[in-house]
């Protein structure tokens, strides 16, 4: 009855241009229970506040516990954690990210008028690499 440490979770984002489907994103972040809610927090910043892929990577994150309680990056916004106290959340701030919060790696396609290339991101809580050739 065990459970893996941790499993890589791919991602793929699509959009719709002229009817057709198309590749938007490849992306994953690994990291036990933080996957699917790392997922979610960089595609929302991304997708919501139009933050560039390594900006959302590297935001400060948080992580909802089994219990329900609260995890958060130690470099999280002072006015959100007071909010979130206000609001009866319970929450321990995480000096190191290693482990905690996962980590991810993104690749963004650009396909605009101006430009049709890619845009890479590594996240900053691990020793990934953005490289092109």
């Amino acid at each position: 009855n065990k459970r893996p440490f941790h499993t890589i979770i791919p991602a793929f984002l699509t959009k719709e241009v002229n009817g057709k489907t198309v590749p938007q994103m490849s992306f994953g972040v690994m990291g036990g229970d933080m996957q699917p809610q790392g997922h979610l927090q960089t595609l929302l910043r991304m997708l919501v506040y139009q933050q560039q892929p390594q900006t959302a990577c590297d935001a400060p994150r948080w992580k909802v516990n089994r219990d329900f309680s609260l995890d958060v990056e130690a470099n999280m916004d002072p006015q959100t954690v007071k909010g979130l106290i206000e609001r009866g959340h319970v929450l321990k701030k995480v000096d190191d990210p290693y482990m905690d919060f996962g980590s991810g790696q993104f690749i963004w396609r650009l396909s605009d008028r101006i430009s049709d290339g890619y845009v890479a991101a590594s996240d900053s809580r691990r020793d990934g690499l953005a490289a092109a050739y």
